[in-house]
């Protein structure tokens, strides 16, 4: 099984969208095994990311330090999801970063339509609502980061039986 960490952003708790986007995930299969509402530090957001994610590199100073402002409006809910392929999973659901972009039926196409381009113009952080893991390796380190061991479970729920390719002759 693979796991993958998953934040909904501060406009997406601020919005009360947060058990809308929480069900999508648990109706095709994905378990949740750790979740907690937060306000982490400026330490925090920096290291999940620059250290982790390279931010700085990818999208340049200016947009790293708006969205580790907009992180800092409001507290989070981060949670790790368990599933078989979750972290492609997860990204497909969510859709592309920019709202503008994402494919209707994906968090973001259904809740957000923003532009990098309207979002630099005017000086803000994107309103995306969610962060997913980019690949299998970055979700090991967020994992790490945003959660102690002793803050994830290991349970068995009835819907993985149908979620996952285990045998039913039970």
């Amino acid at each position: 099984m693979e796991r993958t960490l998953i934040i909904l952003k501060p406009d997406a708790v601020k919005r009360g969208i947060v058990g809308e986007v929480v069900s999508r995930f648990e109706r095709v299969g994905l378990k949740i095994v750790g979740c907690k509402m937060i306000r982490p530090g400026r330490d925090h957001y920096f290291e999940h990311y620059e250290g982790i994610s390279k931010m700085v590199s990818r999208r340049g100073q200016k947009a790293f330090d708006v969205t580790l402002e907009m992180m800092e409006e409001g507290p989070v809910i981060a949670f790790v999801l368990e599933g078989v392929e979750a972290v492609p999973l997860v990204r497909k659901m969510v859709g592309t970063t920019e709202p503008k972009e994402a494919q209707p039926g994906t968090v973001r196409g259904d809740y957000a339509h923003i532009s990098f381009g309207y979002a630099d113009k005017e000086g803000v952080g994107i309103p995306n609502l969610i962060h997913a893991s980019g690949d299998a390796a970055e979700a090991e380190q967020e994992i790490a980061h945003w959660f102690s061991e002793s803050e994830l479970f290991d349970y068995e729920t009835v819907y993985e039986v149908y979620t996952q390719a285990k045998s039913r002759k039970k």
